[in-house]
């Protein structure tokens, strides 16, 4: 029987995801690595790391929650990453895109911790760490919905920690500015060597940056930090 405290992470087998559970896996929890098409990168981290166990459900679907769930304790520490981009301009994506989207990089986030609550509540302890982004702070031309999903975490990061502070339950948000993930492969050396010239540090993130403001944000030295937002964006405005 697995007596560790345990971490679930949503879109945990690459970039940000896989990042945070390297990180929490040293500072010792068991990890839940949530994934949906990259089953083969989170075999490949679970066996790594040894003390971690995958869990593959769509998102989008209804029956997502329950597969995540499915009968388990709730996790002392929850982390929704997982998240897809947008870019378009506004008027252009059709409805079933704009349901992903949203249902991924909002809705999923809320009701995974609408259905660990309970548990969290009564058992008075439980760190729940949602990471946004950049543009759902300043927003993101042609990427309009994706900002607004964003700034949606934010809204619910700060609303959710205040109902559930009386209870011992600490919720933080991350918001990452341009972090050198498979997200942003995108964009060519013009476009990166552009938004370098506005980072006051003159680089582009790195996921295991991300990753410790989340570890830090987990531990007891975070334990009277609920409802704020961390940037690790090297200073930028978006």
């Amino acid at each position: 029987m697995n007596n560790k405290k345990t971490a679930l992470v949503t879109g945990g087998a690459k970039g940000i995801g896989e990042a945070i559970c390297r990180a929490l896996s040293r500072d010792g929890f068991y990890l839940l690595i949530h994934c949906n098409s990259s089953i083969e990168e989170a075999k490949m981290l679970c066996e790594e790391l040894g003390n971690a166990e995958i869990i593959r459900a769509d998102l989008t679907s209804p029956e997502a929650v329950d597969i995540i769930t499915n009968g388990r304790s709730a996790p002392d520490v929850i982390i929704n990453n997982a998240g897809i981009p947008l870019v378009s301009l506004f008027d252009e994506p059709k409805d079933d895109i704009l349901r992903k989207m949203y249902e991924i990089n909002l809705f999923a986030p809320m009701n995974i911790a609408r259905r660990f609550l309970p548990e969290m509540i009564r058992r008075k302890s439980g760190v729940i760490i949602n990471i946004s982004s950049i543009f759902g702070q300043v927003g993101g031309s042609c990427e309009v919905d994706y900002s607004t999903a964003k700034a949606g975490l934010i809204g619910f990061t700060k609303a959710l920690a205040k109902e559930v502070g009386p209870s011992g339950i600490r919720v933080n948000c991350v918001c990452p500015g341009i972090i050198d993930t498979d997200m942003n492969g995108n964009l060519d050396f013009d476009d990166i060597e552009a938004i370098c010239d506005e980072i006051p540090l003159s680089r582009m993130g790195e996921a295991d940056e991300v990753a410790e403001c989340v570890s830090f944000l987990v531990s007891d030295k975070a334990k009277y930090i609920t409802g704020s937002v961390f940037d690790v964006n090297g200073g930028w405005n978006g």
